[in-house]
């Protein structure tokens, strides 16, 4: 994979933005556009989270080692239309209104539960550099992302404490998301198998 291939995949990660404001611009996001717009974000930013967790796995198979590159990218991604999704909400939905704002996270649980999502991003962000890396060092930077998995969970409930209709949608982010954590300890005890399969024979042999 080359670098404009990389660049074509950066290229194309902001389309479904424009996707978004050229519906909202044509009027082809229904009367509520608003709920439309958050949801469509909502979405975006799932798959985002989805793709940053199956680049480990699928990198694994023959010929796709190279797929590692774009986890940053996809991971940043996510982020930036959690951004969006929140501007939308603070900006559109609620005319920045803090006090309905308030309003909101006091009495509907699902609110809180996208801040925390949201708020499990922010380090995600931030330490994606190379830089950060560095100073963290490999393990620490290693903890730190692990946040994307509560960040996913979090967000998968967020949708399904919305209801109207999108449960099932948060059902399926769920599954995927228990797929996903369930395949770095089957991973692991894949590779204990393997190694101990290597092993016996030579040990036989002696």
């Amino acid at each position: 994979m080359s670098r404009w291939t990389k660049a074509v995949v950066f290229l194309a990660c902001p389309i479904p933005l424009v996707v978004l404001i050229w519906r909202r611009y044509h009027h082809e996001l229904g009367a509520n556009w608003i709920e439309a717009a958050q949801h469509f974000t909502g979405d975006w930013i799932m798959w985002y989270l989805i793709a940053t967790l199956l680049v480990t796995p699928v990198r694994r198979l023959p010929g796709l080692g190279a797929l590692i590159r774009y986890r940053r990218m996809f991971g940043l991604y996510a982020f930036f239309y959690a951004c969006v999704h929140l501007s939308i909400y603070l900006w559109y939905d609620k005319g920045l209104d803090w006090l309905e704002i308030k309003g909101d996270f006091l009495s509907r649980r699902f609110y809180i539960m996208g801040l925390i999502a949201f708020t499990l991003l922010i380090p995600l962000a931030i330490t994606s550099t190379k830089g950060w890396i560095q100073r963290l060092g490999g393990r620490r930077w290693q903890y730190v992302h692990w946040l994307i998995y509560p960040a996913v969970l979090s967000g998968a409930v967020h949708y399904y404490w919305q209801g109207k209709g999108i449960v099932p949608r948060a059902v399926d982010y769920a599954i995927v998301f228990i797929l996903l954590v369930l395949y770095r300890p089957l991973y692991s005890l894949w590779r204990v198998a393997r190694e101990k399969r290597r092993t016996l024979p030579s040990v036989a042999a002696r």
